[in-house]
């Protein structure tokens, strides 16, 4: 697989409704077995947006976080929006009008459809299509006991993407759940790895090797030492590339 990092990218402007500026977020840029190219931009903590044949998604968008601001105006408007569960982390309702045009597809969780009032319910299990990318929800919740009420089991999403052969993971915020053994095969993976929310380091790496994707970015991190994670795969020669973002604290 070619892979070739970029700090930016400029956005065509023959794309109906691009700005013309770089993005200030870094982006990777990934061949598929089609010949085409999946970009992946690096936002903020749980908020990352991908780009593939000229159609936009956005996942779990937010504007603010905290003291953050997060500046969406470099973006096109999304095609697809894709929120993994209500907490204020994961689903905004100014970004999510602010990234939206006609025809913009809004797949929630059962949760966030009622708390944002619009778009589309999807729950663990479903398939669907949207424009050239196949979507699979799948489930994301926490299994240490006491940690059973920040995610309850069969409320929360993630997703498997599916770009013509090139299969993405976003994990939502989730600790390393059984149901990891049959989402692959896998090129990116993102895990949450943080406490007491989502994964420690020790789930992140058990849930890498289990899903054993060609390339792991840890996300969702807040304070999480994620140099060892990568440490910790580069050592045990699991052949799994970790890259690394400050900007998915």
């Amino acid at each position: 697989m070619m892979m070739t990092k970029l700090v930016s990218i400029l956005l065509a402007a023959a794309v109906a409704g691009c700005s013309s500026q770089s993005l200030p977020f870094p982006v990777e840029s990934f061949d598929t077995p089609t010949g085409n190219k999946v970009e992946i931009a690096m936002i903020h903590h749980g908020s990352i947006a991908l780009s593939y044949k000229g159609f936009h998604i956005q996942i779990d968008p937010v504007m603010q976080m905290g003291d953050t601001q997060i500046d969406y105006s470099a973006f096109p408007k999304a095609d697809c929006i894709l929120v993994t569960h209500e907490h204020g982390d994961h689903l905004d309702p100014a970004a999510i009008d602010f990234l939206s045009k006609d025809g913009t597809r809004v797949l929630l969780n059962p949760a966030s459809r009622e708390k944002l009032g619009k778009g589309e319910a999807v729950s663990n299990g479903d398939t669907l299509r949207v424009g050239p990318v196949g979507i699979i929800v799948v489930p994301a919740y926490n299994i240490s006991e006491d940690h059973l009420q920040f995610h309850p089991q069969g409320r929360d999403n993630g997703y498997i993407l599916d770009f013509d052969g090139f299969r993405v993971y976003v994990s939502g915020d989730t600790e390393d759940i059984d149901e990891m053994a049959g989402f692959g095969p896998l090129d990116v993976a993102f895990l949450s790895a943080n406490q007491p929310y989502t994964m420690t380091t020790t789930q992140c790496v058990d849930a890498a090797m289990t899903l054993d994707p060609k390339v792991l970015v840890p996300y969702h991190l807040s304070n999480t030492d994620m140099q060892e994670i990568k440490n910790v795969l580069d050592s045990n020669d699991s052949g799994i590339e970790v890259l690394l973002f400050e900007e998915l604290r």
